[in-house]
């Protein structure tokens, strides 16, 4: 796809050393980007950009957040590991601050996404055999198709994306996918007396920004409650304000009973992901059951302590919820044949297009990068717009404005 793009030779150079020396496991839009402010991003040529990506949500606070970078410089000079093998004084302060942030009693600190998916997956279970009663090796664990959790070879085994599960068997046991946004099917899969858990995304994001409806999440909270089953809400993606709440289940004034939280929890500066729970689930797991080196380093708990001080200093919460209304409005009245779809909540959004070239979506990426925005397709002809939530109205306009001039080149 490169080659549908002129590129500099100063990008090509970029290009090629990525193609020559790295693994081929990404497909990215021809651009490359060396600085980040706000809500832009610049490629080496010095083209600014608006990010509609952010991340994939991780960077909700704005590339390179001047109170975010001055925490992760004073702590970098001072101390950035001791590995759990020591204490430091930070990690307790870390522990304190986002426990009672969110309103569990602990926390158990990881780096990446996936590991903490993993990580509450196995509470899952340690809480199954030991609180709940089930025989050992039983417990079973509730998804949904279209979920998006990660790709270790775990957390593959009950996804039904293809491409992320071809070839890479054979698969973890003891997973049951049921369909998103079905408390029927749900209620159902709750009748095998060796459900652990039900771990789901509020909305799924890989998946297109596909948001369920109303009472879904009361619904869920309600009959894991009846059947004794835990509540996992991955809420990597749709946390931290994204949707227009701090969390997307607050959208229904709903607690889960695990939460994992990652992405903007650094605002996009290192990987950062927490696991939380109240006492009766976390202490199951007891010292070398589960850990990892960098898990909870001092570095990490400065940056995710101010991370999270911003989005509540900066009312990103609000401000999210009322640039989503707009930017959703303001797409819709574009009224173009091409966009089958508008959808999402906050500003996490995305838009389905409707073409007889299946490449449709692909090639409006390449023009809304041509005309200063970035995005990208997920699933074939969805495309999703979540921009920094430090955006404000002029800018959710003026992006408005390079959408309806790029939906244009569909017209060819």
């Amino acid at each position: 796809m490169h080659s549908t793009i002129a590129l500099s030779a100063t990008a090509q150079q970029y290009l090629d050393l990525e193609e020559k020396y790295g693994a081929h496991n990404y497909h990215p839009l021809p651009v490359v980007l060396n600085r980040g402010e706000g809500v832009f991003l610049y490629d080496v040529d010095g083209k600014r950009y608006y990010d509609f990506l952010s991340g994939y949500s991780a960077v909700n606070q704005g590339h390179c957040h001047p109170k975010i970078i001055a925490s992760l410089i004073e702590q970098a000079q001072k101390l950035t590991l001791t590995s759990r093998a020591f204490h430091s004084n930070l990690l307790g302060e870390y522990e304190k601050y986002i426990t009672a942030y969110f309103g569990y009693d602990k926390v158990l600190p990881m780096n990446t996404g996936v590991e903490a998916v993993e990580t509450a997956i196995k509470l899952s279970r340690k809480w199954a055999y030991q609180i709940k009663g089930i025989e050992e090796n039983k417990a079973k664990i509730i998804v949904c198709e279209g979920n998006f959790h990660g790709r270790t070879t775990g957390v593959i085994s009950f996804s039904n994306d293809t491409a992320a599960v071809k070839n890479f068997g054979p698969y973890m046991p003891g997973y049951v996918a049921i369909p998103f946004n079905d408390t029927a099917a749900l209620e159902k899969s709750f009748q095998d007396k060796n459900v652990a858990a039900f771990l789901f995304e509020p909305i799924q994001g890989e998946a297109g920004v596909v948001v369920p409806d109303e009472g879904y999440y009361k619904k869920i909270r309600t009959l894991c409650t009846e059947y004794n089953v835990l509540m996992v809400a991955d809420e990597i993606q749709s946390g931290l304000a994204r949707t227009g709440h701090m969390l997307a289940c607050d959208y229904e004034d709903v607690r889960a009973d695990i939460l994992i939280l990652g992405k903007a929890l650094s605002g996009g500066v290192l990987p950062v992901s927490a696991v939380l729970c109240d006492d009766e689930i976390m202490m199951t797991i007891k010292p070398g059951e589960h850990g990892s080196t960098y898990g909870g380093n001092p570095l990490s708990c400065k940056v995710a302590i101010t991370a999270l001080q911003v989005l509540k200093d900066e009312k990103l919460t609000e401000n999210a919820a009322a640039m989503g209304e707009l930017l959703r409005s303001e797409l819709r009245k574009l009224n173009s044949p091409f966009i089958e779809t508008v959808r999402g909540r906050g500003l996490l959004n995305a838009i389905v297009i409707k073409h007889t070239n299946t490449e449709a979506a692909w090639d409006l990426c390449l023009a809304l990068k041509e005309n200063g925005l970035l995005a990208k397709p997920t699933h074939g002809d969805k495309i999703r717009f979540a921009p920094p939530l430090v955006i404000n109205k002029e800018q959710i306009l003026d992006c408005v404005d390079i959408i309806a001039k790029s939906l244009k080149t569909l017209e060819v």
